[in-house]
């Protein structure tokens, strides 16, 4: 026969597991909170006009190599120079936070997706470029990092329809 000090061994067994189990549960849903909230800050600069000028700037850029980038823009820290890397250094701080696991890939792919595909085919001739002409192979790395992964994604949804 079961007594009353084993039936109270087994419920606070119970209790503890499902506290152990609401704990996990809300840290959980803690983390995706914080993630959420880093991104919305992250679109908030993105939407913000003066980054939306620069976004535009890099999309009406026209050069065939670096050569030609250095030529009509130079590598000074002029106005434009620095609206471009202003793109390249947001898109590499996501791109971090991806690699990092500090940020959902699908949470980025939805918000930032088809720019940061665009906005690296026609930034890389410059930063490959940059790299060189500067002995920096690493710079916007994290940038090309989240460009391949978003490549990676485009290419299996593509697969996936087929």
């Amino acid at each position: 026969m079961v007594d009353i000090q084993t039936i109270s061994i087994a419920v606070a067994s119970a209790s503890v597991v499902a506290g152990i189990v609401y704990y996990v549960l809300q840290l959980r849903h803690q983390s995706k909170m914080r993630q959420t909230d880093l991104l919305m800050r992250l679109y908030s600069t993105w939407c913000d006009e003066s980054f939306q000028e620069a976004i535009w700037m890099v999309t009406d850029l026209e050069y065939k190599d670096y050569d030609d980038y250095v030529k009509k823009f130079g590598t000074h820290p002029t106005p434009h120079n620095v609206k471009i890397w202003k793109v390249g250094w947001f898109l590499n701080g996501i791109g971090f936070l991806v690699q990092s696991q500090l940020a959902d890939i699908n949470l980025v792919d939805k918000l930032f997706g088809f720019y940061v595909i665009r906005l690296w085919e026609m930034m890389k001739p410059m930063v490959e470029g940059a790299r060189k002409q500067w002995r920096v192979p690493k710079s916007l790395e994290w940038f090309e990092y989240l460009y391949n992964e978003m490549k990676k994604r485009e290419q299996k949804l593509q697969q996936s329809k087929v």
